[in-house]
C-alpha cells in the first residue's frame, strides 16, 4: 500500500503547485458582458474559412454526432452562427461559424469586438482545391486579428484529406506551411504562431485536431497532466486519456507521445460503451444519462494489452491502456483511479471557487457604478 501512498502524495504535490494557474486565467481573460455579470469564463473559438471549405461540417460531426456522409446535405452558411458548447467544466467555451464571404473591410464588421474576447481561430483550407485565395484570406484574417488579440492560438485545418495519398498529404502541408509562413515574413510578422493539421471527417483526424485546440483553452492542462503522469507511473499503465465521452475530444493524457491508432481505439471504446448504456442500461422509469458513476469497460486485445475504462464525472472519462499482467493488480489500479478522481475533483472544486469569488465582486462592481450613476444623474 506504500505504492498508492506515494500517488497520493504526488497528487497533492501537483494539485498545490498548478492551482495558480487557474486562477490567473480567470483574473486575465476577456469576457463578455453577459461573462462578467455571472462570473463565468467561455473562451471563444471562430472557425473560418473560404465557402463550402467544411466548416459547418466539421462542426456537426464533431459537437453533434452528425454522420459524415449527411454533412453532404448541409445548407452553405450565410451568417454567423454561434453555439455554447458547455459539456463538461473543462469542455466550456462558444464556437462561432463564420460565412467564407464575410469582407472584413466592411465597416459594418466589428472585427475589434469578436477577435478581442477569442481564445482560438481555427481556418479551414479545402486541400483538394486551389488554395490560393485561401491562403490570401488567412494572411488577412490573422494579421488583423492579431493587432487586436496577440493572445490568439491561431490554427489552420487543411481539410478534405481523405482522398489524398500519405505523400501527397505530406506535400499539401509543406507548401501551404510554406507559403503562408512566407506570406508572414514579407509583412514583418514572423513572431505569429500558427498550428497546421491534416483533417478529415470521416476519420477520427479531425477530433484528434479539436483536442489539441481545446487544450490549449484549457488552464488546468498541466495539472490534469501532471495527475495523469502520477496516475499510470504508479500503476502499470502504458497510456492514459481524459476523454469528454459527448464529443470524444481528449482533454489530457500523459506526457508519452499520442498514437493515432491508439487514439482511434480510445474512441471505439467510447461509442460501444454508450451504445451499450443506451440499449441496455436504462428503463422507462429511469432519468439522466445512461453514462453514470457505475459506467465501466474493460477490453482485452488480442496483443495482451488491456483497455480501461472508467467514469471521471457525468461527461468525463479515462481510457487506459496496460499489459495484461499489469491488470492482475487491478485492486491497486482501481485505488489509485479513486485518489486520481478525487484529485480531479478538487480542480473542479477550485475553478468553481474562483467563479463564485468573480461572480461576486463583479456584483460589486455593478453595484457601486450602478450607484455612481444614480448620484452623478440626480444631484438631489
Amino acid at each position: 500500500m506504500q505504492f498508492s501512498n506515494r500517488f497520493h502524495r504526488g497528487i497533492v504535490s501537483a494539485l498545490m503547485g498548478n492551482t495558480d494557474d487557474v486562477i490567473v486565467f480567470a483574473a486575465n481573460s476577456v469576457l463578455d458582458v453577459s461573462d462578467s455579470l455571472n462570473g463565468e469564463v467561455k473562451p471563444r473559438i471562430l472557425l473560418m474559412g473560404l465557402r463550402r471549405s467544411g466548416k459547418s461540417s466539421i462542426q456537426k460531426v464533431v459537437f453533434h454526432k452528425m454522420s459524415p456522409s449527411e454533412t453532404l446535405f448541409l445548407e452553405s452558411t450565410n451568417k454567423i452562427c454561434r453555439e455554447d458548447v458547455s459539456s463538461s467544466s473543462f469542455v466550456s467555451f462558444q464556437i462561432w461559424d463564420f460565412p467564407g464571404q464575410i469582407d472584413f473591410f466592411d465597416p459594418t464588421f466589428d472585427y475589434e469586438m469578436i477577435f478581442r474576447g477569442t481564445g482560438a481561430l481555427i481556418f479551414v483550407i479545402d486541400s483538394q482545391d486551389d488554395y490560393v485565395e485561401a491562403l490570401r484570406r488567412l494572411h488577412l484574417t490573422v494579421t488583423r486579428a492579431y493587432k487586436v488579440n496577440p493572445d490568439i492560438n491561431f490554427e489552420v485545418f487543411i481539410h478534405k484529406v481523405d482522398g489524398l495519398s500519405d505523400d501527397h498529404k505530406i506535400e499539401k502541408q509543406r507548401d501551404i506551411h510554406k507559403r503562408a509562413n512566407d506570406d508572414l515574413a514579407d509583412a514583418g510578422l514572423e513572431r505569429i504562431h500558427r498550428s497546421f493539421y491534416l483533417t478529415s471527417i470521416y476519420d477520427h483526424s479531425i477530433f484528434e485536431a479539436f483536442s489539441k485546440v481545446v487544450q490549449k483553452l484549457i488552464p488546468q492542462l498541466p495539472t490534469l497532466e501532471n495527475l495523469l503522469n502520477i496516475f499510470i507511473s504508479n500503476s502499470g499503465i502504458e497510456k492514459a486519456f481524459l476523454f469528454d465521452v459527448v464529443s470524444k475530444i481528449y482533454i489530457a493524457t500523459d506526457s508519452s507521445p499520442v498514437d493515432m491508432q491508439t487514439y482511434e481505439l480510445c474512441c471505439d471504446m467510447i461509442d460501444v460503451v454508450i451504445d451499450i448504456s443506451c440499449i441496455y442500461g436504462l428503463t422507462d422509469i429511469d432519468a439522466g444519462l445512461p453514462y453514470d458513476k457505475e459506467s465501466m469497460a474493460i477490453i482485452h486485445l488480442n496483443n495482451s494489452t488491456v483497455m480501461y475504462l472508467k467514469e471521471v464525472t457525468k461527461f468525463l472519462a479515462v481510457v487506459c491502456f496496460l499489459r495484461e499482467e499489469s491488470f492482475e493488480k487491478k485492486g491497486l489500479i482501481d485505488y489509485n483511479f479513486h485518489c486520481f478522481k478525487k484529485a480531479i475533483q478538487e480542480v473542479f472544486d477550485v475553478r468553481v471557487k474562483v467563479q463564485q469569488n468573480r461572480k461576486l465582486l463583479n456584483q460589486r462592481r455593478w453595484s457601486k457604478l450602478t450607484v455612481t450613476n444614480g448620484v452623478l444623474s440626480n444631484p438631489h
